[in-house]
């Protein structure tokens, strides 16, 4: 059966709602462990080793999987695959929600990473199938994009509202309703849809590709996180080798799971780049704003959380105005200036202080996040409609995971440039009467530094905070530079990329549909 074709109707429009809502507990299953970190210790008593883990191990898998069950999605059916990822995600968050050990959890957290790998490169791929009007379809996914970022910033609120009523497990629960809803609505309202050349698995490109973002993914986000130490040193360089595996593999297999072709077009790889250098700049500056809050500005986790809201009004006049715009001009200018918009928040960043008042840096992180977000909201729509149909689920996943690696680069290397100047600023500025392992603790973080002068007299414990808070805004203002030179640097590359791409047209042309489907 042919897909149909044209502008799409009330069903699509109400299957799009259906795709946004595992959408947004997929993205808000990131977060929402952020407050619970401290009632899982207390009663499930993790060693650190695993406390980690606990944490890290869903991103890690989702990671992982994506490319792989992006190619799965479109031999199987990517409907389908979208409803077993569901079933599996509303088991593994009942069993992660009642776990009675560290082990437990982290087996279910495991699980919950694999089901979320089918979630966005099956939702994209249906969005793909259910819009073929190139404006209807921008609209659909502008949507998308901006329940992504809700999901992102709503995450640790709900959690930590959650936590104030009930107990940790309930951060897991709130999946469950939603994912059935899915289950129950998916087979009238989303059409199926699988490669009428599926070929056989390529279970070895499948390995390889595990093998090389889990590795990269964990060396990254650890030195970043823990800073210098051998295993995660190791798995960088690992993760690269297995990397060049993949790629070798995909070039040789009779079905490879991702077709190498793709990057040749340049509308494409185009679009994975700029993915990645937003990501870098919007998720690495986003540790310097969650610290800021928190330890500069003495906030609780869930008072922060509650003023992180505010950078979203931009988001969202962001996505809408891209949207708006798509059909008007073209995509080179459009992204080229959501950069140099994030550019300004980050040129914003450089004029913040510890004595600051709060609006300057909501204002200023509002300004960054509404120009890498609104630039993203574009490149989704040129991902699905620039690969073949019978492939759009690998190649969403394929910027899924560029994404992924763009978050962890941009945490790593703002991070450490950050930690670096932070480090640098208090050797031998420390205020006099610290013990050795004090000076140590207070010289590696600012929480670390928080944490000391907790346990000092009055007026050491308050100058030790005074040259810890200047240190790490002094760090924040390093960052914001190498951030600003990146997103210039992706202004550039965007519009050098894209420079060849016309507007969108602004009429209800919808294009022809030549994928096999089924209901």
């Amino acid at each position: 059966m042919t897909a149909t074709t044209g502008r799409a109707g009330r069903r699509e429009w109400i299957g799009l709602a259906v795709l946004l809502l595992p959408t947004l507990v997929l993205t808000m299953d990131m977060g929402v462990l952020f407050f619970a970190v401290p009632y899982i210790s207390t009663t499930l008593a993790p060693s650190g080793t695993e406390q980690l883990w606990i944490m890290d191990m869903y991103s890690f898998l989702l990671a992982g999987l994506l490319i792989t069950m992006g190619a799965l999605g479109d031999r199987i059916g990517r409907r389908r695959l979208l409803m077993i990822g569901a079933t599996g995600f509303m088991g593994a968050s009942l069993l992660a929600a009642y776990a009675d050990g560290a082990g437990q959890l982290i087996a279910a957290r495991a699980v919950l990473g694999a089901a979320g790998a089918t979630v966005m490169p099956s939702t994209l791929a249906l969005i793909r199938n259910m819009f073929h009007d190139a404006r209807q379809r921008q609209v659909a996914l502008s949507a998308w994009g901006g329940v992504l970022t809700a999901g992102a910033t709503l995450g640790p609120v709900v959690g930590g509202l959650l936590l104030d009523h009930f107990w940790w497990g309930s951060a897991f629960l709130i999946a469950i309703p939603v994912m059935a809803l899915l289950l129950v609505t998916a087979p009238v309202l989303l059409p199926e849809y699988r490669s009428p050349q599926r070929g056989r698995f390529d279970l070895p490109g499948a390995v390889l590709s595990l093998a090389a973002i889990l590795p990269l993914v964990y060396g990254v986000k650890t030195l970043a996180v823990d800073g210098w130490s051998l295993l995660p040193a190791l798995a960088v360089p690992a993760g690269l080798l297995f990397a060049g595996a993949f790629v070798q593999r995909q070039r040789t297999a009779a079905a490879p799971l991702l077709d190498l072709g793709l990057f040749r077009i340049r509308a494409f790889s185009g679009a994975i780049s700029v993915n990645t250098v937003a990501m870098f700049a919007m998720m690495g500056f986003t540790l310097f704003t969650s610290q800021y809050l928190q330890l500069v500005k003495d906030m609780s986790p869930l008072t922060a959380s509650l003023w992180a809201l505010v950078p979203s009004v931009g988001v969202g006049a962001a996505i809408g105005v891209s949207s708006a715009l798509a059909g008007k001009v073209r995509p080179a200018v459009l992204m080229a200036g959501g950069f140099l918009v994030g550019a300004a928040g980050f040129a914003m960043m450089t004029q913040v202080g510890a004595d600051s008042p709060l609006a300057l840096i909501l204002t200023a992180a509002g300004v960054l996040a509404a120009g890498t977000v609104g630039t993203m909201t574009l490149t989704a729509e040129m991902v699905v409609s620039a690969a073949p149909v019978e492939r759009a689920g690998a190649a969403s996943a394929t910027s899924e995971t560029a994404v992924e690696l763009g978050s962890s680069l941009g945490i790593a290397l703002l991070g450490a440039a950050g930690a670096a100047v932070y480090r640098s600023r208090l050797d031998g500025a420390l205020p006099a009467g610290l013990d050795g392992e004090a000076a140590r603790t207070a010289q590696d973080t600012l929480g670390g530094a928080v944490n000391v002068a907790a346990h000092l007299p009055g007026r050491l414990g308050t100058e030790l905070l005074d040259t810890a808070r200047t240190a790490f805004t002094d760090g924040l203002h390093v960052a914001a530079v190498v951030g600003l030179v990146f997103t210039i640097g992706g202004s550039v590359l965007a519009y050098r990329l894209m420079a060849h791409l016309p507007a969108r047209p602004a009429g209800p042309a919808a294009e022809p549909a030549t994928e096999a489907a089924t209901v």
